[in-house]
Order: structure tokens, then C-alpha cells, then sequence
């Protein structure tokens, strides 16, 4: 009797061993089962396709833009086009109102005014007008640009009704086709980087704008042009970059591109604490002067840049930010 319990016992165990043996080998749901990628396939991909951010930043982003396929071949096209040109090559198409920078409209805001999370031109039209504290008035979508080639370009506005300004204005309602009108609208402007544990530092940002930077924007910052002088990568700071009027003068907003997009390609790999570090570091070096300077950097300082997170008027490393003179590296 015992001899015939232990039999049943030891039978029963196979027969589960076997149950766990064939559910292992069964294969996985498609939906389930990840690709097995070699680490250097992966990074061949990541070097080869640039253009498309591994970005974690916005969660969720409900609206998708128009394909440039799709603009329109009708006499609003050829304008849409002019803006979409002039957006992508400033200076060949807008000199008249470029200053003396190293930059594209789209050196900030990536894939022609497209991208997600790096201020995207079809964003801005659908939240304007809008209050600004930067001018304490209300300002419309016009103006907002006219704003961008005075500080961000270190140029002078085109008037109302110029054709540069008109062109722009309709790429950016084209890129907007079937958005909402909300300001809140999921992907707007440059993602909010939380202040990482350690306080920004210069030396620690240098070593991430190194090792991260430099390879596209140049040891000095400057930039740098293809054959015809046109920008392939934007100065970051010195003579041709943007003013120190500009929104990417403040850490905050530096912080969130580069966070967000930065190293092009590979946007969301930088730590919070190394977007903060090198944004310090870029703002930490000379510029052109803000337009609205009346002869004291105290006194701008205190009237435009009185915030922790812009570095006008403070002194690093023995200059004084804002007074004009470019300093060494």
C-alpha cells in the first residue's frame, strides 16, 4: 500500500515538472516578446537617425503637425514655403533682419519649428495672444516674432505687414492645422527640468560641454558654417550668438532644451544635474548686449534679469556679465 501511494506521489510530480517544462518552452506573445538588438547595432542607429530625439520628456503628445508633403500647392503655398525657408535659413532669406548671429530660427526650435518640446512654432501660434511679463503688455503671435529676431537673432524686427513676418506667420498657421487653441496645449516651449540636489557649477558643466558639446558648437562656442557661411550648428555664445535679452539666456529655459534635445539625436540622456551644470556654463560667457541697455549693466539687471537663474550683471570668474567685453574661454 505504501508502495502504490509513493508510485502515485513520484508520478504526480512528473507530470507537474512537465506542465512547468512545456509552459516554459512555449514561445512568448508577439506583443510581448522585445528584440534581442546587438549594443553596436544600437548605436550605429542612434548615430545614423539624429534626427529622431530619444526624448522621455512629454508624455503624451496629442498633436502631430503636417507633413511638409502636404503643404499646399496654391499661391498660400508659395508663402508658406517662403516662411518654412525662412525659418530654416535666416540669413539667406531674412538678412535684412538677421543680425550678426550664427543662427537659424531653427537652431532653437528643431525640425523646421516642428519638434515637440523645443518651443515648436505650431505651439506658439495657437497660444497667442498672450500676456508677457518679459514686455508687461499682451502680446500677439506677430509681435512674439518680431521679439525673436530682436533678441534671439540679435537683429531688428520686421514691421507689420513685411513680407518676411507675413511668411512666417502663415508657415507657423499651416504647422498649426487642426491644433487647438490652448495655451497649455501638450508639447509647448521647452519642458520645466526640476533644480537637481547639487547647485549648477562652471567646472562641471565645462566637462559635460566637452564631452557632450563641442564636437557641434565648437570649443570657443562658436558655432559652425558650412561652405557658404551658412549655420550648420548655432554659436552659443560670443559675437554671433543670441543677446542677452533672449529666453535662452536664463537657465531655466537653457536647462529644458538642452534636457530635452541635447546632444541632437540623443535628447533626454543628459541627467537634470548635467542640463543645469552646462547651461550655467554656456550663460557664463559673454554675449551681445541686451536691447534694452541704457548705459548700466545694474540697472538692467535689476529691471530685465533680476532672477537667480540669469547670470546678467552677476561675475564669473572675474568678469562682469553684460558689460560688452568678450572674454577668453
Amino acid at each position: 500500500m505504501k508502495g502504490r501511494t509513493l508510485g502515485v506521489l513520484i508520478a504526480a510530480m512528473v507530470a507537474i515538472a512537465a506542465v512547468f517544462i512545456i509552459m516554459a518552452m512555449r514561445p512568448e506573445p508577439a506583443e510581448k516578446r522585445k528584440p534581442v538588438v546587438p549594443d553596436a547595432t544600437l548605436a550605429l542607429a542612434a548615430i545614423a537617425t539624429p534626427a529622431t530625439p530619444a526624448r522621455p520628456v512629454t508624455a503624451a503628445i496629442a498633436f502631430q503637425p503636417p507633413s511638409e508633403a502636404a503643404m499646399p500647392n496654391d499661391e498660400f503655398g508659395k508663402v508658406v514655403k517662403l516662411g518654412h525657408d525662412i525659418f530654416t535659413q535666416t540669413e539667406r532669406y531674412a538678412s535684412q533682419y538677421n543680425g550678426s548671429t550664427n543662427m537659424n530660427c531653427s537652431s532653437c526650435h528643431l525640425d523646421a519649428g516642428r519638434l515637440a518640446d523645443s518651443a515648436p512654432l505650431w505651439a506658439a501660434f495657437v497660444s497667442y495672444p498672450a500676456y508677457r511679463s518679459k514686455n508687461d503688455k499682451v502680446n500677439t503671435f506677430a509681435s512674439r516674432i518680431q521679439g525673436c529676431f530682436m533678441y534671439s537673432m540679435n537683429g531688428k524686427a520686421p514691421p507689420l505687414g513685411d513680407p518676411v513676418l507675413i511668411a512666417l506667420e502663415s508657415y507657423a498657421y499651416w504647422l498649426a492645422s487642426g491644433a487647438p487653441v490652448d495655451p497649455t496645449i501638450a508639447g509647448r516651449g521647452y519642458p520645466k527640468v526640476p533644480k537637481p540636489p547639487l547647485s549648477p557649477d562652471y567646472a562641471r558643466g565645462q566637462q559635460v560641454f566637452s564631452q557632450h558639446c563641442a564636437l557641434c558648437h565648437g570649443a570657443d562656442g562658436a558655432g559652425q558654417t558650412d561652405a557658404n557661411g551658412q549655420p550648420n550648428f548655432p554659436a552659443l555664445w560670443g559675437e554671433k550668438s543670441f543677446n542677452w535679452g533672449a529666453g535662452m539666456s536664463n537657465l531655466k529655459n537653457a536647462s529644458g532644451f538642452i534636457k530635452a534635445n541635447m546632444p541632437l539625436g540623443l535628447g533626454g540622456t543628459l541627467s537634470d544635474q548635467q542640463a543645469w551644470d552646462v547651461a550655467l556654463f554656456m550663460n557664463s560667457h559673454e554675449r551681445p548686449q541686451d536691447p534694452r541697455f541704457k548705459g548700466s549693466v545694474a540697472a538692467t539687471r535689476a529691471q530685465h534679469h533680476d532672477s537667480p537663474n540669469d547670470l546678467y550683471g552677476t561675475t564669473v570668474n572675474g568678469h562682469l556679465l553684460g558689460s560688452g567685453k568678450l572674454q577668453a574661454n
